[in-house]
């Protein structure tokens, strides 16, 4: 049983739902190694040297600063930084619902399931059902560990009917997310051809839905079996580098190559690339005589 790692307010208008936030994702899955001393294999201290005198700092006679020019800092005490921090006070203040599919997922960051607490249990599924019939979703201001977090709140089917629940996405912040524009994409569009055989290699995959747990994380499954291997006492099996298939330059046979790999053959529907045979050259004696002059 998941356990909550907080509580929240939810609040639209008047009303205030009492929430408890649980963790989403599970980071405490992957593989994370320590580092040891390889020459007697205790495990290293991290410590911080001051880059003038060399010596190490110890942790009371650390400032923060902040470098607003090269090896420029302006430092903050602690009471300065908490004069500026949010105060955290756990409310969800919803300041506006939006199609749900108008947020662009590249905003999207970590995710928390929102359950009611006690006295919420009509408000939260109010909230849900509204949510789930509009379509919408609720773009908030989350208060809490001295930030100010932007967040999304929307509603996700649960696992029995009528149970349908809470998501609070982090979203970014405008100035976060780089624009595009920054990014260097040259000019250019794609021929009706290309576009038709393209089209076929994306049927050959499509789907109507997306299950997540038809895809494994190969790498962690490799990693944990070698880890029990050397727990074992057993040696580690260095596989050679799979070799890298032969790479097509030209697009339109890339595509070609992509379905004949499913046994399904390309459909164009233009004449360009229609493999007619060439017609042979007339031969000299089936060319006509020329006419006599004489009468």
């Amino acid at each position: 049983m998941a356990q909550a790692m907080a509580g929240a307010t939810i609040s639209f208008g008047l009303v205030s739902i009492p929430v408890k936030l649980y963790a989403a994702t599970q980071p405490s899955a992957g593989i994370s190694f320590h580092l040891l001393h390889g020459k007697d294999g205790s495990r290293l201290r991290q410590q911080y040297l001051c880059a003038k005198d060399g010596q190490v700092v110890p942790r009371e006679e650390m400032v923060k600063g902040y470098e607003f020019a090269k090896d420029q800092y302006v430092t903050f005490t602690s009471e300065e930084l908490k004069a500026v921090e949010e105060k955290a006070t756990q409310a969800i203040a919803i300041a506006q619902f939006v199609p749900a599919d108008k947020v662009d997922p590249i905003y999207f960051d970590r995710p928390y399931y929102l359950a009611p607490d006690k006295g919420g249990e009509k408000a939260y599924r109010l909230l849900v059902e509204v949510m789930r019939q509009s379509g919408r979703a609720a773009i908030a201001r989350y208060a809490a560990r001295d930030r100010l977090y932007l967040v999304m709140l929307r509603p996700v089917p649960g696992a029995q009917p009528g149970a349908s629940g809470l998501v609070m996405q982090q979203l970014l912040y405008a100035d976060e997310v780089r624009p595009l524009a920054e990014v260097p994409i040259p000019e250019g569009q794609s021929s009706e051809a290309e576009l038709k055989l393209a089209s076929q290699v994306v049927e050959q995959i499509a789907s109507d839905s997306f299950d997540p747990v038809a895809y494994r994380n190969d790498v962690r499954e490799r990693m944990q079996a070698e880890i029990e291997r050397k727990v074992a006492g057993q040696e580690v099996a260095v596989s050679a580098a799979p070799e890298q298939p032969a790479q097509i330059i030209d697009l339109m046979e890339a595509l070609k190559a992509s379905l004949a790999a499913r046994g399904q053959p390309a459909v164009t529907g233009t004449r360009e690339l229609e493999r007619k045979p060439a017609r042979p050259a007339p031969s000299h004696s089936a060319r006509p005589k020329a006419r006599s002059s004489r009468g």
